[in-house]
C-alpha cells in the first residue's frame, strides 16, 4: 500500500506545477528560446538557486515541458480514437489524424517545442523521458496502422523498388516499428506520416498561406488519399464538423 503524500511532497509538487506553468507561459509568448530560469524564479518569487532544487538545469525543465506537451496531445488523440469502436480501424485512424492536427493548430508554440527545432542549448537524451514520450505518441498511430495491415494487407512497394540505403534502414527499425510489418509496409507508414506531419507543420508555421488561408481542406484531402493508399477508401468518412 502506497503511503499518502506528505505535506513536503505536496509543496514540492505544487512548486513543480507552478514552475512548469510559468515556463509554458514563456513558451507561448516567446517560443522555445524564450524560456529562462531566472525569469521564472522572479515570476514565482523564488531565488534562482532555489529553483535549481526542482530543476537542475534549463535542459531538464525543457524536457519536462516536452513530456507534458506530449502527454497532452496523446490524451487528445487517444480520446478521439477511443470514441470509436475498436474494430473501426479506418475511423479510428482518421480520428487520430484529425485530432493531431486540431491540437497542433491550437498550440503552435507547443507544437514547435516537441516537433520543431530544439531550443538553444537543449540536447535530447536518447534514452530520456522526452524520447520515451515521443515514442508513446508515435505508437498510437503505428498500432492502428499495423492492425490495418495485419487484418487486410494493402498494396505496398516491393523491396526491389526501394532504394537499398532506405531498405537497410527500414529493416533495422526492429525496436520502433511493429515487427509484423514487412519493409514495404514500413515504408508506407513512414511515407504517410511524413505527408501528414508535413501538412500540419507547414500550416502551423505559416508556410501554406501563399496558397491556402487555412489548411483543413488540404489536410482532409491528404486523409482521403491516405485512405486510398491503405485500401480503405470505401470507409473514408468526412469529419462531422470543422
Amino acid at each position: 500500500m502506497t503511503a499518502p503524500p506528505t505535506r513536503r511532497d505536496r509543496l514540492r509538487e505544487d512548486a513543480l506545477t507552478q514552475i512548469k506553468a510559468v515556463a509554458r507561459q514563456q513558451l507561448v509568448a516567446s517560443g522555445p528560446a524564450g524560456i529562462h530560469l531566472r525569469a521564472i524564479a522572479r515570476e514565482i518569487g523564488m531565488t534562482a538557486p532555489g529553483l535549481y532544487r526542482y530543476f537542475a538545469s534549463l535542459e531538464e525543465l525543457v524536457a519536462a515541458l516536452i513530456v507534458d506537451c506530449y502527454d497532452e496531445v496523446i490524451g487528445e488523440i487517444e480520446q478521439a480514437r477511443d470514441a470509436l469502436a475498436a474494430e473501426d480501424l479506418a475511423g479510428r485512424l482518421l480520428a487520430v489524424c484529425r485530432a493531431f492536427r486540431w491540437w497542433s493548430v491550437r498550440h503552435p508554440a507547443e507544437f514547435q517545442l516537441i516537433f520543431g527545432a530544439p531550443p538553444p542549448g537543449y540536447s535530447e537524451r536518447p534514452e530520456g523521458p522526452a524520447q520515451a514520450a515521443g515514442a508513446r505518441f508515435g505508437s498510437v498511430f503505428l498500432h492502428i496502422f499495423a492492425e490495418i495491415w495485419v487484418r487486410r494487407p494493402f498494396p505496398v512497394p516491393d523491396e526491389a523498388d526501394l532504394d537499398p540505403r532506405l531498405l537497410g534502414q527500414l529493416q533495422e527499425l526492429t525496436t520502433i516499428v511493429d515487427p509484423r510489418l514487412p519493409a514495404g509496409a514500413r515504408y508506407r507508414f513512414l511515407a504517410c506520416w511524413v505527408r501528414l506531419y508535413g501538412s500540419v507543420a507547414m500550416e502551423v508555421f505559416g508556410h501554406m498561406q501563399w496558397a491556402v488561408d487555412e489548411g483543413s481542406g488540404f489536410y482532409e484531402t491528404e486523409l482521403r488519399q491516405l485512405s486510398e493508399l491503405l485500401g480503405m477508401s470505401a470507409e473514408y468518412r468526412p469529419p462531422v464538423s470543422g
